[in-house]
């Protein structure tokens, strides 16, 4: 092991702790003037969400150091920042449900808290447990097996909220295992295609410039197709169900290169949701909602039900402007939801304006541009996959939920990453961290032992294809 390389652990390690000092006072900043611009001093609990906030940067950091040393030193701070936005957003809510009953909601931030400290013991765990992730290809298939059965359940489960079948009940406690299976799914099939890219490369006829799957390799896209539009049918769950396509036809077209997977991944997507869409009833609401949102304040509107909620989000981005009414200004309780769904990012619109959303949409382009860069440093065709799948869920979330709230595509009621309450969400996205920085660690590892010039070998220049089909 070379000096530059030895050297290069702490140097990474001491570019994370100053992000998270950043961090910490970003988000501490952050929940001090929302209490200061609506209360005129610090808002309640303070002092507590401030020990909390900075016990979970030093805990996380530590860890980092300790179990993951050469692990890329912005995983953690884009995902401990963008849950604290998360947090700031919730108790500012909180202020308002508190002091307005007539709205029927209750407070998010505390319990929100609590299941960020546990997410991140989940990320720790992780780190100390799995000391190397191609462990997970050991078990694609009962992870397949266990992700059929959580995403199935719901389907059986008693819980229909919202109009939309996603949550199990345990107890006092909703888990939406939605959430657990996408990690679950991009395992299996980062596993799966690593031993069966070739095969779905290579062969196939060629129509019209593109090479077409043949019959026998399309069956596994035909099955994934099928369980999709049941997700949709039974359990009205339009987000999960694009979400655990979507995720296949991307890691597809990664292993493969070949557009076709795409085109095929596309057509049976759009033919799938029209179909669905003219028959299930939650899911044609929903798309009439999508096609004429201000319909729900005109008296027809109202008598035919149609849902307020996109209509009042458009509201609300659109008096936010291009830098927003600042926090504690705005009135994103009008918002139905507003502080218990994916409508956190109105409250963002109105309060931090067009810059707020932009930045937040940039602390996520840049958490997966990270995760892909980890893909590209791994030498292993499987944390290749893995990190580009877990890439992929998380720019599809953020896609469908974004694209539901702003108006590009029907709502999907899925949580925003990190920033939406959902302890299942906040859980799974954490565990998803942990993966990454285990990924990237161990890519970072394997590229530094000295060259016979003495340097730190590369893994490859910039443009350098993620798969050789020779390999």
């Amino acid at each position: 092991m070379s000096f530059a390389a030895l050297a290069q652990a702490p140097d990474r390690r001491l570019t994370e702790a100053w992000l998270l000092c950043l961090v910490v006072v970003i988000t501490l900043g952050g929940d001090a003037a929302t209490g200061l611009s609506m209360q005129g001093r610090l808002p309640t609990g303070f002092t507590t969400f401030a020990a909390a906030i900075g016990a979970l940067a030093l805990i996380a950091h530590l860890a980092v150091r300790r179990w993951a040393a050469r692990a890329d030193p912005l995983l953690l701070p884009l995902a401990l920042l963008l849950t604290g936005l998360g947090l700031v957003l919730m108790r500012r809510l909180d202020i308002t449900y508190v002091a307005e009953p007539r709205l029927h909601m209750t407070p998010a931030g505390d319990g929100q808290l609590m299941w960020t400290v546990i997410g991140v013991a989940a990320c720790v765990g992780v780190l100390v447990v799995l000391r190397d992730h191609r462990w997970l290809q050991r078990y694609i298939y009962l992870m397949m097996a266990v992700a059929l059965v959580l995403l199935m359940a719901p389907a059986f489960s008693s819980a229909d909220q919202f109009g939309a079948k996603r949550w199990i009940m345990l107890g006092p406690l909703s888990v939406q295992p939605g959430e657990f299976v996408k990690i679950m799914i991009a395992v299996f099939f980062a596993g799966y295609l690593t031993v069966n890219r070739d095969a779905l490369a290579l062969s196939g006829r060629r129509v019209l410039g593109m090479r077409l799957p043949p019959g026998r390799q399309l069956g596994p896209i035909a099955a994934i197709w099928v369980l999709s539009l049941l997700v949709l049918v039974f359990e009205r769950d339009l987000g999960t169900s694009l979400i655990f396509f979507g995720l296949f036809v991307i890691m597809l077209y990664m292993a493969t290169e070949r557009t076709s997977w795409v085109v095929c991944g596309l057509l049976m997507a759009v033919v799938g949701a029209m179909v669905v869409g003219s028959i299930e009833p939650h899911v044609h609401g929903r798309v009439v909602a999508w096609q004429h949102p201000m319909d729900a304040f005109t008296a027809a509107g109202r008598a035919a039900g149609v849902s307020n909620q996109l209509g009042q989000a458009l509201f609300s981005f659109g008096s936010g402007g291009i830098t927003g009414s600042g926090l504690g200004q705005g009135h994103p309780e009008l918002v139905g939801f507003a502080g218990n769904s994916d409508f956190i990012l109105t409250t963002v619109g109105e309060e931090l304006g067009l810059t707020g959303v932009m930045a937040v949409l940039l602390l996520y382009g840049l958490l997966a541009q990270r995760a892909f860069h980890a893909a590209l440093l791994s030498r292993d065709p499987f944390g290749k996959l893995l990190a580009t799948g877990l890439a992929g869920a998380l720019v599809l979330q953020v896609f469908v939920v974004t694209g539901g709230v702003t108006g590009l595509i029907p709502l999907t009621g899925k949580a925003l990453p990190f920033l939406a309450k959902g302890g299942s969400s906040m859980v799974a996205n954490w565990l998803m961290v942990a993966l990454l920085i285990r990924i990237s660690d161990t890519a970072q590892r394997r590229r530094e032992p000295a060259a016979p010039n003495g340097r730190a070998e590369s893994a490859g220049a910039p443009g350098r294809r993620v798969f050789s089909r020779a390999g």
